[in-house]
């Protein structure tokens, strides 16, 4: 932990806060994250607060204030930075609360907060402009696809594949990225789901964007209507993605030609990293929580590649997989 004990980074976050008037004795950890960041919810002098305690990602904390300031500039509801130390991986935000958009999409309130967020995300994407943000480019994508063969396919499913299989995956990964990169190209929050938006007033309140990138359009739709953490049957999806077009198209935004292949295959490219991802949180960071969601991911799979026959092989290489093991959660 950035080279020091966790009693010795708790000490340093304690006596950080109080440098800036805040009493650390009523610190309240707050549910953790897939990385190695820890929040904390206190009391200051304006009232409760999140600490956020990001020990050695200095270049994460200088990305978070870069883009917190480009979206309060968009008019997005983001945390105010009331401190800040990138280069200790301290901060102190604004508390937009604890509701986030995962518990209340069962309730009555569903369809409400789903026009929410779509109207943010319009509102985030027609405020680009060039040179803000790095690019998210084909090699940034290449590296985030090579993460499902890596630790999807042979860290947890034990799955050796021989040169055919590799042959055929280099491939169709290339296809994938291809048509990322012939999409138009806007800002990216990159983790636009419903863990990532709180409901607040205004809502949503949008966190854990230190990750944003100029990168293709659908991105962030493709995020938001297939989530890790539950699913939308297909006719309401649908909607949404009407009314997400109708919307994009009267705020000047550029769609792809066919822009529901587009999201489906910018959605098979997030899958199959996300896949990656939970499986090496389980197996390096011991995190086994996340990649219980697997078969959730395979299903989207599935129904995102069979439509396109360029892309069958793809689906005919994930559908012969192994299923996956079942993992133990507690």
């Amino acid at each position: 932990m950035d080279g020091q004990t966790e009693d010795q980074r708790d000490r340093a976050m304690a006596d950080w806060l109080r440098q800036r008037g805040v009493e650390p004795a009523g610190l309240r950890p707050l549910g953790g994250d897939a990385s190695g960041r820890r929040y904390f919810r206190v009391t200051g002098p304006a009232g409760d607060c999140v600490v956020m305690d990001a020990p050695a990602q200095a270049a994460s904390c200088e990305a978070f204030l870069r883009v917190q300031r480009l979206m309060a500039a968009a008019r997005l509801h983001v945390p105010r930075i009331e401190a800040a130390d990138s280069a200790r991986g301290f901060m102190l935000l604004e508390d937009l609360g604890d509701a986030d958009y995962l518990a209340r999409l069962t309730g009555p309130d569903r369809e409400l907060l789903l026009d929410d967020a779509v109207h943010a995300l319009v509102r985030w994407q027609a405020a680009t402009r060039p040179g803000a943000l790095p690019f998210y480019d084909a090699e940034h994508l290449a590296a985030e696809l090579a993460l499902f063969p890596a630790w999807y396919v042979e860290r947890h499913l034990g799955v050796k594949p021989d040169a055919d299989w590799w042959r055929r995956w280099q491939a169709a990964s290339t296809a994938l990225i291809e048509a990322a990169m012939a999409q138009p190209q806007v800002w990216v929050h990159r983790d636009f789901m419903v863990r990532n938006l709180l409901v607040s007033d205004p809502n949503p309140g949008i966190i854990d964007f230190q990750d944003a990138l100029l990168g293709p359009v659908t991105y962030d739709l493709a995020s938001l209507l297939r989530d890790a953490f539950f699913s939308l049957e297909p006719a309401e999806e649908a909607s949404w993605i009407g009314i997400y077009r109708e919307r994009a198209a009267r705020a000047g935004i550029a769609l792809p030609d066919d822009p529901v292949r587009a999201l489906d295959l910018m959605a098979a490219q997030r899958h199959l990293k996300v896949l990656g991802i939970f499986a090496r949180l389980c197996h390096r960071d011991g995190k086994p929580r996340y990649i219980a969601d697997a078969p959730r991911f395979l299903a989207y799979l599935d129904r995102e590649l069979r439509p396109y026959p360029a892309f069958h092989d793809l689906a005919a290489l994930v559908a012969a997989l192994p299923s996956p093991p079942a993992v133990t959660t507690a």
